[in-house]
């Protein structure tokens, strides 16, 4: 797995990409977990394989492994 910073006051987007099991997972479940991880703002949309989120990184700096789930992530502007 590759490692990603996010940064405090920062927005991301990710694609995320579920394996036939994970598609059962509704959008909200999706934004739950980011949620318990410390975003903010978030948003999921998309059905089915793939799936697109945005949010916002309220917390200090911080490094962590991706989950092979997300396929791209990238900051956006505000």
């Amino acid at each position: 797995m590759s490692k990603f910073t996010v940064h405090q006051g920062k927005r991301y987007r990710a694609i995320i990409m579920l394996s036939w099991w994970e598609q059962i997972a509704t959008n909200e479940k999706i934004a739950k977990m980011l949620r318990e991880v410390g975003f903010t703002e978030v948003g999921v949309s998309g059905d089915g394989h793939m799936r697109e989120a945005g949010a916002l990184w309220p917390l200090q700096d911080t490094t962590a492994e991706i989950p092979p789930q997300v396929h791209s992530v990238q900051e956006i502007e505000v």
